[in-house]
């Protein structure tokens, strides 16, 4: 499955999916700015939005998102 990414930088957001966004998609807000989009029979996380992007990161301090993630190389 792809991963898609987006920056708006006028909004200041950023927006990952995993695949395309569907709209049966749970809609979960976090307390920090974060917001997840989850399959609704599997419970796993399809994406995230991640609100005031720009004020979370850093050069020298890397930003924690409330989220585990598992990465494989694309075939």
């Amino acid at each position: 499955m792809k991963l898609y990414y987006y920056y708006d930088k006028e909004a200041d957001v950023a927006y990952l999916s995993q695949g395309k966004p569907s709209a049966k998609d749970i809609v979960q807000e976090t307390n920090s700015d974060v917001v997840l989009r989850i399959n609704p029979k599997t419970r796993a996380v399809r994406g995230f939005t991640i609100l005031n992007f720009s004020k979370r990161t850093s050069k020298d301090t890397p930003a924690l998102l409330p989220i585990t993630a598992l990465f494989t190389p694309a075939a």
